[in-house]
């Protein structure tokens, strides 16, 4: 395990760091000539103020570096782990092998920057300020990252680690939403939105690729480029102090399709009879998988895999129409249908997570903030939504989450006109409204995971218990700005 670099530094005489994981303190000067002069109670009370001096160094010892992998708009069905038959995706699949898998858990938002703010904020995303998509374009911009919250990122640092993000932030396009001034000691990566090219790396013909805050020209395929300088980051902190934390986060699968030829040529080779849809997303996720398998070789080449947690996600579920498959579940992308909410995720920690464990327990994306920050040995002591995970990953509680699961999206065009989407899940019910100008809608997951038999009118009772109690979390989100601070528009 590493120390945290302020740990590393000489300890004073009375104290030594023995070992790896353990670190034990003598104290023999300090009482050795005045120790006959010394009352009990006061050996007693320099015994204390010295252990305490000494538990941040007792804390570091124990941190792990920390890999946390998001991949964009992957479909529920598209691992051969999740059940994908014409996909291969061995190195994701045996990662998944390799810890603890989730079947229930849902992105916090059907489209990319809620889930991504709740993944940095440990919060709703439309109680700091990001309901919908952060875009160019003002009139198409549905979000604005509030300024006071803490980071993931933010609480990394305090914990002493060196923080990165590598890929796509999506969560603000002006310096003050930049990645180096949102906790992040370093960022080499894309600050939009999706990628008109994934070779061109632009949108809407704005270059948007960083390292730092310097805008970069970088040749080659996006999967490949982030593969390359996360496998970059890892050499560089293999012999570092400080423990990492690593946000490498991919565009791929998101639109447009546009896998290497080499790769869709292999899948068309393979899979016989495949539509040239479906043939083209394969090709990019699993184009993704061997990028994603660079990256923990990497780390298995540096020695840290044993002292390295890894977590894999999705900010939301696949889009049906470019090929994505959700499995069973019902549509996929931009829904509050469970296709479009519930993700593909596991988590890996050797020697603490026994592998090939699968917990049923519901979950979300904000939920991923106060479990690493626990395991990071990271206190919170501001306000957030999500509860830490570590019990069920530590094999305490496999099982049910009581709370109430809260689903908010705001949109524009002519589709949503700047309205919002909405979903609540208590228990094994589900209401949910999937267009602004369509009824809500009422199942029970438990006897129709399908999404099939809307229950609205014969439930009515249940119908509006949970609609009581979903307006006042749409209240909640309504009282948060999250457009751009005007005069006009400051609270």
């Amino acid at each position: 395990m590493k120390l945290l670099a302020a740990a590393n530094k000489s300890p004073p005489n009375d104290g030594q760091i023995d070992g790896d994981k353990k670190v034990t303190v003598h104290f023999p000067l300090i009482f050795s000539s005045y120790s006959r002069k010394l009352s009990s109670v006061m050996k007693t009370f320099l015994t204390i103020l010295l252990t305490i001096t000494f538990l941040p160094v007792l804390q570091a010892a124990e941190q792990p570096n920390i890999l946390a992998i998001m991949v964009d708009d992957l479909g529920y069905g598209d691992l051969a782990s999740y059940g994908a038959t014409d996909l291969k995706s061995p190195h994701l699949d045996k990662l998944v092998g390799s810890g603890m898998k989730f079947t229930h858990f849902y992105a916090n938002c059907p489209v990319c920057s809620p889930t991504r703010a709740s993944f940095v904020t440990g919060r709703y995303p439309e109680l700091v300020g990001v309901p919908g998509v952060v875009r160019t374009h003002a009139e198409d911009s549905w979000g604005y990252l509030a300024r006071d919250v803490v980071t993931l990122g933010h609480k990394m640092q305090e914990a002493g680690y060196h923080t990165a993000l590598i890929g796509k932030w999506h969560l603000g396009l002006t310096q003050e939403h930049w990645p180096n001034n949102r906790g992040f000691h370093f960022f080499h990566g894309w600050l939009g939105d999706m990628m008109d090219d994934y070779y061109l790396h632009t949108r809407h013909d704005i270059h948007y690729m960083r390292r730092n805050t310097t805008t970069i020209h970088p040749q080659g395929h996006a999967t490949d480029l982030f593969t390359q300088w996360a496998c970059d980051y890892l050499q560089e902190q293999k012999d570092s102090e400080q423990p990492f934390f690593l946000f490498l986060s991919y565009n791929a699968p998101h639109t447009p399709i546009q896998p290497p030829p080499q790769w869709l040529e292999k899948v068309k080779q393979r899979e016989k009879g495949i539509s040239k849809t479906r043939a083209q997303l394969v090709a990019l996720i699993e184009h993704m998988d061997w990028g994603i398998g660079q990256v923990l070789e990497q780390l298995d080449a540096l020695g840290l895999t044993e002292d390295t947690v890894v977590v894999f996600t999705s900010d939301n579920g696949g889009q049906v129409n470019v090929g994505g498959r959700n499995g069973h579940l019902r549509d996929g992308k931009q829904s509050m249908y469970e296709g479009g909410l519930r993700v593909a995720t596991c988590v890996s920690w050797p020697g603490h997570i026994p592998p090939d464990t699968v917990t049923s327990r519901r979950a979300l994306t904000m939920d991923l903030y106060p479990t690493l920050c626990e395991i990071a040995g990271a206190p919170i002591h501001h306000a957030i939504d999500g509860r830490s995970l570590l019990p069920t990953l530590l094999g305490k509680d496999h099982t049910s989450d009581t709370r109430d699961f809260f689903f908010h999206r705001r949109e524009g065009g002519n589709r949503y006109g700047g309205l919002t989407t909405h979903a609540i899940i208590r228990g094994n019910w589900k209401l949910l409204q999937n267009s602004p100008f369509e009824s809500l809608e009422l199942y029970n997951l438990s006897t129709d995971p399908l999404e099939q038999n809307n229950l609205a009118e014969k439930s009515r009772e249940k119908f509006n218990e949970l609609a009581k109690v979903l307006r006042v979390q749409i209240q909640r989100g309504g009282a948060v700005p999250w457009q751009v601070p005007t005069r006009s528009n400051r609270p």
